[in-house]
């Protein structure tokens, strides 16, 4: 918590945050100056916020002062106006000026109304405050926090477990896995597979995203078939096997989920793992693609013609042996027991 100077705001930057709140400026910059917080410079809006944002920002920041500037976004709230809040401290100000300005920090916002500013940024350099550095501040805010291994495999562990927990209104078990979306251009090509125009696609999972794409839809021989399975990451393959069988011509659609055992992390083999099915889930009964047959293989080397058709069409066990009950031992039964009562 920053501590209170006893600095507080002149009534012309009070009359001006109050004009602010009601849209009457995009940028507000404020300075400290005889132990006061001081308008330092005011800006029209004319454009979009993002359209403006560095020509504005910019160049009201000094090398060597810190300063406080207010930002007024398109967006809104129930207060009014959303604002960003930046409290520029460069690195080449003396260390008085930034420990005033960080202890002013609290008053600052207060003066303004907290409930008005959606975001605060502190920067140091340019780059902190300009708007791609607003940007960087919006995804690092947006992304998970980091963890360490141990802790990520737990994570996708739990994401994975399959709810067993039965009641009477229980029609069916949950889905295991993880649930990632597919955007539209893998939607789209899984949609020609179905209607037989391509005749193979690759998905892979988009981590940044938490969604599944589409990687390739190159048109695929049998034979070319094991150069499309990578050799350092998990996929996603659909393939339509084509191929006769007792005299019929077949065009049979076959999952391949390739994964190349430890030369990928442990988190991409979990994840692959556990949006698997859901995948499945979607493929065929939202696209209505029937799978005549899935597979998991850790190289490409495995798909020769006699294995896939081994696979689609599994031999049949001609004569099932019923179970043989052991004979017992041959010769004496052994000794009679003897059993006392009491």
């Amino acid at each position: 918590m920053s501590h209170q100077t006893g600095i507080q705001a002149t009534g012309e930057v009070r009359d001006v945050f109050s004009k602010a709140r009601n849209g009457a400026y995009r940028l507000i910059k404020v300075v400290i100056n005889n132990e006061q917080l001081i308008l330092g410079g005011t800006r029209q809006a004319c454009q979009k916020w993002d359209q403006e944002y560095d020509t504005y920002v910019l160049p009201l920041l000094e090398e060597d002062k810190p300063s406080y500037l207010l930002y007024r976004l398109d967006s809104t709230n129930s207060h009014g106006y959303e604002w960003l809040f930046l409290a520029w401290s460069p690195d080449c100000s003396t260390v008085r000026h930034k420990m005033l300005y960080a202890a002013t920090r609290a008053t600052m916002k207060k003066e303004f109304g907290s409930a008005h500013i959606k975001d605060e940024i502190f920067g140091t350099t340019v780059d902190d405050v300009s708007l791609s550095g607003y940007h960087n501040h919006l995804l690092s805010l947006a992304s998970p926090l980091p963890l360490t291994a141990t802790e990520e495999e737990l994570r996708l562990m739990t994401l994975s477990e399959v709810q067993t927990d039965v009641i009477v209104n229980s029609r069916q078990q949950t889905l295991a896995g993880v649930d990632f979306p597919m955007q539209r251009e893998a939607i789209q090509a899984l949609e020609q597979f179905r209607a037989k125009k391509i005749n193979y696609v690759q998905l892979e999972i988009d981590f940044r995203n938490e969604s599944i794409k589409v990687c390739s839809t190159a048109p695929t021989e049998l034979k070319e078939l094991p150069k499309r399975i990578p050799e350092d990451a998990a996929r996603y393959h659909f393939f339509l096997f084509k191929h006769s069988h007792e005299g019929d011509y077949l065009e049979s659609p076959v999952f391949i989920y390739s994964v190349p055992g430890y030369k990928c992390s442990i988190r991409e083999r979990m994840l692959y793992s556990s949006c698997k099915n859901p995948l499945l889930n979607t493929v065929e009964n939202s696209l209505h693609i029937h799978i005549a047959k899935k597979l998991e293989i850790d190289n490409g080397d495995e798909l020769s013609a006699d294995y896939m058709y081994e696979e689609v069409h599994p031999k049949q066990q001609a004569n099932k042996h019923a179970f043989a009950k052991p004979k017992g031992p041959t010769g004496k039964r052994g000794g009679r027991r003897i059993t006392q009562t009491s």
